[in-house]
């Protein structure tokens, strides 16, 4: 399953970033660097490069393979939990509605409605396609007989991540196969 707005193409040549651990800075979304930042990065001694692509950027004076993965130098602690936006609200749950399973027209509802003193927090809102957001209205799932599939919860980046694995980018340039973990066949 594909997310539409990660549609990457090959001929931008973006850079994986890897942590000082050479561990992904994140999966979902992918942690990829236009080529021109990793350049500037290698450049400023704030990355290491690991792969390379075969394409070249030359200047009068040098010529560079553009970097296909790089890592920081410097280790960067990830923090435990994620920010609340609708993109990773819409990752926790799967970018499915949590009262029909439907993948279309998603938005966000809040379990408890505001107008009965819902907040918006992790806990209390979920991720419903317009349908059913509005077949809800203002009444909990319960007055509405519609029941959650999953009650929400507030995720770690850990479990962000981890659901983030099930929705690999269309796109895995070859010199990344080594540091990611999507269906990777290993030898023995």
């Amino acid at each position: 399953m594909f997310h539409p707005d990660l549609n990457r193409h090959p001929d931008q040549c973006p850079s994986l970033v890897l942590n000082a651990d050479y561990t992904p800075l994140s999966y979902y979304p992918l942690s990829l660097w236009p080529w021109q930042t990793a350049i500037k990065s290698v450049f400023l001694d704030r990355v290491q490069v690991v792969e390379s692509y075969e394409r070249e950027v030359h200047s009068p004076n040098w010529a560079m393979n553009i970097p296909s993965v790089i890592a920081l130098r410097q280790y960067v602690k990830p923090s435990e939990y994620p920010a609340f936006t609708r993109f990773n609200l819409f990752l926790r749950d799967k970018f499915c509605c949590q009262y029909c399973g439907s993948t279309r027209d998603l938005t966000f509802d809040h379990v408890i409605p505001r107008r009965q003193g819902g907040r918006t927090t992790w806990e209390n809102v979920a991720t419903a396609c317009s349908p059913c957001n509005f077949r809800k209205g203002g009444r909990t799932p319960r007055e509405a007989r519609m029941p959650l599939h999953v009650e929400p919860t507030r995720p770690t980046n850990w479990q962000l991540q981890d659901q983030g694995r099930a929705f690999p980018p269309n796109y895995l340039h070859q010199s990344w196969q080594d540091w990611l973990y999507w269906d990777i066949e290993l030898e023995a």
